[in-house]
């Protein structure tokens, strides 16, 4: 681990942004130029394509995907971001456990709000239970927002009477519309990506005027996880979501769900983007294809590479 890498991280992070809220169009085009800067293995190759009835892009190894998918749900508040904006996560993923990916483009608000993006995420799992994937073939896999989308898809998926997947990664998920962990106020500033504000500003979008008191936007204080597949929830200590993870794993846990809960210290929020260059990041991957390849079917309970062995993971 090298506390060098996390500080020019941080920097970076850091650098001076326009003062007040910005503009849709703004948020948007600075998140892409962010993510641009991120390292896509070289190993994957991606295609344009449609999943129920969203446009969505599909990523594989280079020599083939094995049995397995992966449906991936990409951050951004509700409001920004793409499956290309996220290839650094989706690709590595990929290039780890060998299967293949779907990265869903669900409709963003504000022209989409709530509930516009869950519904986009059930009509893909649909699209792949109707093609005859195996349930205990498909993970769900998301960042940020779309880490949140991870349990309110399951959520929904369940309330509509299917199979649930098989296993669930989430990457510092956005699970709390009410904004009441304590993180919001004790990360403030530490946290060099999200303030209470940017989320405000965004999650407003989103919300619509809806009362964000309910399951499916307020999981981690509100929802049923009864019958939710192994789930793996990462978050780094510099977050102002931290409390989402930590609340959502207890009631993942009094639920009676299998859950780890892997909180890794002094790194920003989706920290994993960086692999390539924070060690960190690279390990997270790696303990994230493990679990996927040790609970989805068609894995072989080894990873394809292990860049180090796992660390020491918070229960």
């Amino acid at each position: 681990m090298s506390k060098e890498q996390r500080a020019q991280i941080d920097a970076m992070l850091r650098q001076p942004r326009p003062e007040g809220p910005r503009s849709v169009e703004a948020i948007r085009a600075g998140f892409e130029a962010l993510m641009a800067k991120m390292i896509v293995p070289d190993n994957i190759r991606t295609t344009r394509t449609t999943l129920g009835d969203r446009p969505a892009l599909r990523v594989e190894p280079g020599d083939g995907p094995r049995a397995g998918t992966i449906l991936y749900f990409h951050g951004g508040g509700w409001v920004y971001g793409s499956p290309e904006s996220v290839l650094s996560l989706t690709g590595h993923l990929v290039a780890k456990t060998g299967f293949g990916a779907y990265s869903v483009d669900y409709r963003l608000a504000p022209e989409h709000p709530f509930p516009a993006a869950i519904d986009d995420a059930l009509s893909a799992y649909r699209a792949l239970l109707d093609r005859g994937q195996d349930p205990s073939a498909i993970a769900f896999a998301g960042d940020s927002a779309g880490g949140g989308l991870t349990v309110t898809t399951c959520l929904a998926a369940r309330d509509a009477g299917l199979p649930l997947p098989a296993a669930v990664v989430t990457f510092s998920p956005g699970l709390d519309a009410t904004r009441t962990g304590e993180s919001m106020d004790t990360k403030e500033g530490i946290d060099p990506i999200l303030t209470r504000k940017s989320v405000e500003h965004t999650g407003a979008m989103y919300l619509a005027k809806h009362d964000p008191h309910q399951p499916m936007l307020s999981p981690a204080v509100l929802a049923d996880l009864t019958g939710f597949p192994p789930m793996l929830i990462q978050v780094g200590t510099n977050e102002i979501l931290l409390d989402d993870s930590t609340r959502l794993a207890a009631r993942a846990r009094a639920a009676g769900v299998d859950v780890i809960l892997d909180i890794t210290a002094d790194v920003p929020h989706v920290f994993q983007s960086f692999a390539g260059v924070l060690d960190e990041a690279d390990q997270a991957l790696d303990r994230a294809a493990l679990f996927l390849a040790q609970h989805v079917r068609g894995g072989t309970n080894q990873p394809r590479a292990m860049t180090s062995p796992p660390s020491v993971l918070s229960y």
